[in-house]
């Protein structure tokens, strides 16, 4: 019997060291904080439903987020943000099955230097549900999750163009 428990000790041992050689062979890293070239920042423009996290990621990522636009390195003005439900099919009595979810958001940029902001970026992310109406609140709890979702995708695509952003070192 204690030859049976070492022996499948050793194969639980060796299971995970194939798994986690294999995991490291294929690239596979966490996500680290972003790679961005300024270090301050000024937010203008609306007060958006993801204001509040944006500005957690920005902090998490060593960003300080200034209130005078003077002294920031970057501007960044928020638009505008939109929230869409659709009905994405329905059943031969013509009740609701499945609907899409939208959100986009729109924000610019500009180099508080240049007296012109650069284009209106766009991002847009887009989750599909199906819809009983004998679980009503899960689903609509459901709803408010992948809303949520869909502005965290938002933030982090936000930081990947922020990121993409190399500015003159001065």
């Amino acid at each position: 019997m204690k030859k049976m428990i070492m022996q499948y000790t050793r194969l639980n041992f060796l299971l995970a060291l194939v798994l986690s050689t294999t995991l490291a062979a294929c690239g596979f890293q966490l996500r680290g904080v972003a790679n961005l070239s300024f270090k301050t920042l000024h937010i203008q423009g609306n007060t958006l439903s993801i204001s509040k996290e944006l500005n957690q990621s920005l902090k998490t990522n060593g960003i300080k987020v200034l209130e005078n636009a003077a002294d920031a390195e970057l501007l960044l003005e928020m638009i505008s943000e939109t929230n869409t439900k659709r009905i994405l099919s329905l059943s031969g009595e013509g009740v609701v099955r499945e609907f899409e979810l939208n959100y986009q958001v729109s924000f610019r940029i500009r180099n508080p230097a240049s007296p012109t902001w650069n284009a209106p970026q766009t991002v847009q992310t887009r989750r599909d549900f199906s819809f009983n109406d004998n679980a009503l609140l899960g689903k609509l709890d459901e709803e408010a999750k992948l809303n949520a979702s869909m502005r965290s995708d938002a933030i982090r695509e936000i930081m990947r163009r922020l990121s993409a952003i190399k500015l003159a070192s001065g």
